[in-house]
């Protein structure tokens, strides 16, 4: 008898015990929880919660709370668990890496384009990368994959699709031309150059793309990527120079020249090929086309007086070449910021900015600015945007009393977006449809 009690005492405190870290683990849930909720509301209020781009979705039936997702994004605070489930929080932050979606182990993720209430225009492709008009390809950012690992992963895969039905004799003067000379041209490139395609690669700027136009000490974000004729990267973290060296290191092992500052102007499909015609005038006839440009293939202008002067540019190159200016940077978003904060030790930097506060910028770069301000280092005019820019100064428009500001000033950087290459693309007869919340890449 005196054996079973104590026994039945054993299994009590057992019991206890379970209980106890049952409710522990309950209660830290909820404070969890709790944080997150929290995070949505301020990301909610400071216009960080609606995604812009490519971004998670999780089906919650299918989540089982392994925090595997969070785990695996190198962004901050882009997604967190809720109520026992995994949730978005900044969603504006995503950069469309997949990072969470390759990391789930129930496969409760999916990357999405556009929300049922913001839509973002894409042209239509087909899964072979192929557009409304045969032997048109994209990839990367313009398709809507805009980071380095996925945009080098579709250039590859498109030229892969081209090789198969490419077909052997034509009248053409080159297999393949390749207009865009970012991660998906250079992967494109290199998959051309592997398969022995008669290859030409254009691009309007330089090697790089948008990579080139980060500035100079700016970390560029990326996975573990293929590169074909190289083998794996492993650049987790890297600067720009550095990602641009590796490029160009393996463009000339491979004896590949990008055509750098060639605009293509048309594109016209002309006696079973098409007929690439430049800025310059000139064409080239190719059987298949890949256009790997960016979303925003051109700068948007403010379109004020005084905007096509020297002193206006709309991205910076060499910040640390420039000291002793008076600078103007119009803009909010994180472009603008880094910019600013680059010049900001040996010029006089003032910021213009359209709204009261800044929205949809990086966490880091938020607490860098306000540290700036405070220090004084960068003079922020909230509210007021540039109507005219002359020599030797900058005229705002304000909201306020005062009507109108005159800025001294040298040079004039403009942060204001891009705009997608519609016309160009309408141009040359793609179909562009609008995504609303549309699945870009689901677990089969």
């Amino acid at each position: 008898m005196e054996l079973l009690i104590e026994k039945i005492g054993i299994y009590a405190v057992a019991i206890l015990l379970c209980l106890i870290v049952v409710i522990i683990y309950l209660r830290k849930q909820k404070r969890d929880s709790k944080k997150v909720e929290e995070k949505i509301v301020k990301a909610k209020l400071e216009g960080m919660y609606e995604p812009v781009s490519l971004h998670p979705v999780v089906d919650e039936g299918s989540c089982i709370r392994t925090g595997a997702c969070i785990a695996a994004c190198p962004e901050k605070d882009i997604l967190g668990i809720r109520n026992g489930k995994a949730t978005t929080i900044n969603a504006s932050q995503c950069i469309g890496h997949g990072a969470c979606f390759h990391a789930c182990p129930t496969e409760a993720i999916t990357l999405c384009i556009g929300t049922e209430t913001r839509g973002v225009e894409l042209p239509h492709i087909n899964e072979n990368f192929e557009t409304n008009i045969p032997g048109i390809f994209i990839a990367g950012e313009l398709g809507g994959m805009g980071l380095i690992r996925n945009a080098v992963e579709q250039g590859r895969q498109a030229v892969e699709h081209i090789v198969k039905s490419l077909k052997k004799t034509h009248d053409a003067s080159y297999d393949l031309i390749i207009v865009g000379a970012g991660p998906a041209g250079i992967s494109a490139s290199l998959t051309a150059k592997k398969n022995q395609l008669n290859f030409l690669t254009v691009d309007q700027d330089t090697l790089g793309g948008a990579v080139f136009t980060f500035p100079r000490s700016k970390i560029v974000m990326t996975s573990a990527m293929d590169l074909p004729l190289y083998g794996k990267v492993k650049l987790f973290e890297t600067s720009k120079s550095e990602l641009l060296d590796l490029w160009t290191t393996v463009l000339k092992k491979n004896s590949i020249t990008i055509r750098e500052n060639s605009k293509v102007e048309a594109i016209i499909p002309e006696n079973g090929h098409f007929s690439v015609e430049f800025l310059n005038g000139e064409q080239i006839t190719a059987k298949t086309v890949l256009l790997s440009i960016g979303r925003r293939g051109t700068p948007r202008k403010l379109g004020i007086p005084g905007e096509t002067l020297e002193k206006v540019a709309y991205r910076l190159l060499e910040p640390e070449a420039i000291s002793g200016r008076d600078i103007m940077v119009v803009g909010g978003g994180d472009s603008a910021i880094e910019s600013a904060l680059l010049l900001a030790g040996q010029n006089t930097v003032t910021l213009s900015y359209r709204n009261d506060v800044f929205n949809r910028i990086k966490p880091k770069n938020k607490e860098r600015i306000n540290e700036a301000m405070l220090s004084e280092k960068i003079r922020v005019l909230f509210n007021t945007s540039p109507a005219r820019i002359s020599n030797d100064s900058v005229i705002l428009s304000t909201t306020g009393k005062e009507g109108e500001l005159k800025i001294k000033n040298d040079l004039v950087y403009i942060f204001a977006g891009g705009e997608l290459p519609t016309q160009f693309l309408q141009k040359i007869g793609l179909q562009i449809t609008k995504k609303f919340g549309e699945a870009v890449l689901k677990h089969k």
